[in-house]
């Protein structure tokens, strides 16, 4: 299980990593420059990795839920409510690529899940 459990925890410090990269280091510094071209370079590039990581979260997930049996957790329902949340938040930032709210909602409410995770009974 150590091993999935290393899987859930990389694609989670590259998708949380990744925005508090963004947020507090690319975002300025491009902004600054004044190249659009740039940002959406470096948002597609992320969104990539991403997508993979949410793929790995979602399938090591499966896997320790069900190995743990954390289904009925209150915990595990917090972190799924919280995950629902981000993934609607980021279908709404892909649309919605300007917006400042959606970019703080997907960070608090990555860091919510983060939270939620340690508390889990594993």
């Amino acid at each position: 299980m150590d091993f999935w459990l290393f899987l859930h925890l990389v694609a989670m410090a590259f998708f949380l990593g990744g925005q508090l990269m963004l947020a507090a280091v690319v975002v300025p510094v491009v902004r600054g420059d004044g190249d659009p071209a740039a940002m959406k370079a470096v948002a597609r590039r992320y969104g990539i990795g991403s997508a993979v990581a949410i793929v790995v979260l979602i399938i090591s997930g499966v896997v320790m839920a069900a190995h743990y049996n954390l289904w009925s957790t209150p915990e595990f329902h917090l972190k799924m409510g919280l995950f629902i949340a981000v993934l609607v938040a980021l279908g709404l930032h892909i649309k919605f690529s300007e917006s400042n709210f959606l970019r703080a909602a997907i960070l608090l409410l990555t860091l919510g899940i983060v939270w939620a995770g340690i508390a889990l009974p594993v």
